[in-house]
């Protein structure tokens, strides 16, 4: 029986055997020096940035150093994300701080210097609260002020309250509807009222921002 079974195997059992050695070494191998291609692979299935953001990194790196905030890169690019997905000629969606109306910016680097500026303004009047800086930059820099006189802590009870107010004074106007349908039962449809977690969905940086 033992030798049956050795015959059964044929000439191709050590070379299987060898071929499959090999491939856990170069695997080994490459997980030792850095991750290699499958680090690679990995990286790009758990990014959650797109490339069209990704390939606006540098440009977000060196306006957050003229302005100051050169540790907020990530945040500014899953803020881009949440944006803009970094398509179009506006990625940061910064018209209206740039010039009070949408649609009024037709260039991508002039979009990433007006939005982290403008981001950056946010998170000074902000005492560095970066959550009250991201819905301040949904909401408008009034919503600091808001949250200033009641506590000076950014929550989303606050940010409830601030989009049901500016709803209740804005709604005859027509030019605002709920983004979300979980928005409807506050009344709150001005802005995005859950616009900190789905930017922060995007950062994937240790510790809190």
């Amino acid at each position: 029986m033992a030798s049956s079974n050795r015959k059964a195997s044929g000439p191709w059992g050590p070379l299987l055997f060898l071929l499959a050695a090999a491939g856990l070494i170069y695997l080994v191998v490459q997980g030792a020096a850095g991750g290699g291609v499958m680090s690679s692979i990995i990286e790009e299935e758990t990014d959650p940035l797109s490339d069209s953001v990704r390939q606006y990194e540098e440009e977000v790196e060196k306006y957050a150093a003229e302005e100051g905030i050169e540790g907020r890169t990530e945040v500014l690019l899953a803020l881009m994300m949440q944006e803009s997905g970094g398509r179009g000629e506006d990625p940061m969606q910064a018209s209206e701080s740039y010039c009070g109306e949408v649609g009024c910016i037709e260039d991508p680097e002039v979009s990433i210097r007006q939005g982290v500026s403008y981001f950056a303004t946010t998170l000074e009047k902000a005492d560095g609260d970066v959550k009250l800086a991201l819905q301040a930059y949904n909401f408008g820099a009034g919503f600091i002020d808001y949250v200033m006189n009641r506590g000076g802590e950014y929550t989303q009870e606050l940010a409830i309250s601030f989009s049901a107010e500016k709803y209740e004074e804005l709604k005859d106007t027509g030019e605002y509807s709920c983004i979300r349908e979980e928005a409807e039962q506050y009344d709150a449809c001005y802005g995005d009222i859950y616009y900190v977690d789905a930017v922060l969905d995007y950062y994937e940086e240790e510790g809190d921002v």
